[in-house]
Order: C-alpha cells, then structure tokens, then sequence
C-alpha cells in the first residue's frame, strides 16, 4: 500500500538574536529604556550605535567653571553629550545656545534635550555653522563661554547612509549638512589627481597619497567612477597592493581612514570653517571669557594652537593653555575614540 508523502517543509533560517541593520538597533532608537545594555557596551569599550560619547568632559567644566546665570555657546552641538553636562551646571539660571548645520542628528538632539526638560527659556538650538558665531552673538549678545568640538559625530559615522564610513557600502557624501552643497563623490569627480594628492597630505597626512590618486585616476581613465564608500576602499585597497601582505591589511585600514577623513574636511570647508571661527571667537567673548576648543588631528591642532598664541602674543588673550590636555587613559579606555582628542583653551584679555 503506497504511503502518501508528507510535504518537506524546511527548517526556517535561524537570523539571529540581535539587530543587524542600523535603523534596527535599540540604542539609536531608544537609548534610555536600554539603559543598562547601552552601559554594558560602554564598559567594553564601545560607543553604542548611534550615540555620541562626550570627551574632556570634567577638564572642560573644571576649566569653564560654569556658574548658573552665565550664558554660553555650545558651537557643535551634536549628540549633545558637552550641552548637556553645561545645563546642569547652569541649573536652570542663564541660557545655552547651541548651532549644528546637520539637520537630521541636530533635530533629534533637541528633542531628546527637551525630552529631559531643557525648553527654550534655557536652551536653544540653532542650525548654524560654527563659523557664523559672530552672527549669534549680534542677536544675543557675547559669551561668558564657547565650546567647540570639532570630532565628526558618532551618529554620523556610525550611520552607513550618511557614507563618513568605508566600513559599510553607502554612496559616498560625507556632507555634515546633506541638504546642502557637493557630496564627496561629485567633488572627487571633479578633481584634478594633483588637486587630490594635495588634498590627502593638507587634509590628513597621507603617506600613499600618490599611490592612492594613481588608482582612483588610473580607475577614472577606464571610464570607471568612485560613486560609493565601496568603490573609494577597493582603489585604496589597488593602491596599497605592492605592500608586504602582513602589513597590507593595516595599512589599508589606516589609509582609509586618512582618506575618508581628507575628503570630509573638503566637502565640509572644516578648514575655512575653522579660520573664520576662531577669527570672530575673540568678540564672541565678554571679558574674561573663555573658549575651549577639541581637535582630533595635527592640521585642526595647530589653527587652534597658532590662533591661540597670536591671541596671547598681541593681548587678546591674557591666558592660554601652555600645553595639549590630552584624554585620561581611563577615558581613553571606556571610549576609544577619544585617543586622538586635543583639548586647548583660552581666557580673553
């Protein structure tokens, strides 16, 4: 007697347990009901997916010496990790203005602050370059404090569509403010090879850079175009293949990073951003005010540092930090990405 045949049903595909997808993830979504995993993966010494973990906090306030009734000027806003930690200093007495030019990552800081109390009668924030502080202070008046931190955000790397990451395959904008100007791809592809070796050694340092620009423009030649985070990678990875294979693979990382970063600051005018900042920063100040100001490579450190010691020299400054103020180890260790951050401040004569 013939038997009749069960249907095969295959077994479904076990996906795993956590969120692969960024848009997924709990801690961008909501940081405060995972409280407790959020600081699990702080101690590992992680930054957890779409959060921003401030550096230098207690050198700044320590420095600042916030007292309530003061106003001051958060230059970039961020996560709002610094803004935070100052409102509580203010403890409801003063006011904080805070400017950010990204739209997306400055609106949901703002409702997250408002979220924890922080109305406008204490807190506003504004969608402004750093470098039009000067038009801040036209309408509200000088400081008696600024803060800049001039560190790309977390969120905005952490996020592959926003394409500050050759970790994840994105287009490649890197623009702070994607509603505004070129993306990295459209600038790349209207370079010149020694406009962009000349970009990547100004801009980051980069050791490879003509070997990098030989396969971007060598790429070009064939009709191909770096479009996405992907395509910038595999020409880095092209260029850097005449290395010893046991030092090619760090070398690749490094040199993206390098590159990434090179192409950001042109995107975004950090640098001319920068100068005009900290032209304008001595009348932002009331006197005795005070600026403090986080770098996170050498060609951002020496503005600040140069400015700074201008400043002192022809008594706009009375005061200026002697030395670099670095990240404790300790910090450096919960939070990995504040190894390469240089605190430097300033008091106005």
């Amino acid at each position: 007697m013939a038997s009749e045949e069960k249907a095969h049903h295959r077994r479904a595909h076990y996906a795993g347990k956590y969120p692969k997808k960024y848009e997924e993830k709990y801690k961008e979504r909501d940081p405060e009901k995972y409280a407790d995993t959020v600081e699990h993966v702080i101690e590992k010494g992680s930054t957890p997916a779409g959060m921003h973990l401030p550096i230098c906090v207690e050198e700044i306030l320590q420095f600042f010496e916030i007292r309530p009734g003061q106003q001051g000027i958060d230059a970039t806003l961020g996560y709002g990790g610094h803004t935070l930690e100052i409102l509580k200093q203010l403890n409801g007495e003063g006011h904080l203005y805070a400017l950010d030019i990204d739209p997306i990552e400055s609106e949901k800081t703002k409702e997250r602050l408002r979220g924890q109390g922080y109305e406008e009668e204490i807190l506003t924030v504004l969608h402004q370059n750093f470098a039009d502080v000067d038009q801040v202070v036209q309408t509200y008046g000088p400081m008696d404090f600024v803060l800049a931190d001039l560190g790309v955000s977390s969120m905005q790397i952490d996020d592959p569509a926003r394409g500050f990451s050759y970790k994840a395959d994105a287009p490649l904008d890197l623009r702070m403010n994607p509603e505004a100007g070129e993306t990295a791809a459209e600038r790349l592809k209207e370079m010149s090879k020694e406009e962009f070796i000349g970009m990547l050694k100004e801009n980051a340092d980069e050791p490879y850079a003509k070997e990098i620009a030989d396969a971007v423009f060598s790429y070009r030649k064939k009709g191909g175009e770096t479009r996405t985070t992907t395509d910038l990678k595999k020409r880095i990875e092209d260029a850097l293949l005449f290395l010893p294979e046991k030092e090619r693979a760090d070398a690749v990382k490094k040199s993206c990073q390098r590159t990434f970063q090179a192409l950001r600051i042109d995107v975004n005018d950090e640098y001319e951003s920068l100068y005009a900042f900290l032209s304008k920063l001595p009348d932002a100040l009331k006197l005795g005010g005070k600026v403090a100001i986080l770098s996170f490579h050498s060609g951002e450190d020496r503005l600040v540092k140069k400015a700074f010691k201008d400043g002192y020299k022809d008594g706009t400054y009375r005061e200026i930090s002697k030395e670099v103020i670095r990240p404790t180890p300790a910090e450096c260790r919960r939070n990995p990405r504040a190894g390469s951050a240089k605190l430097r401040w300033a008091v106005k004569a």
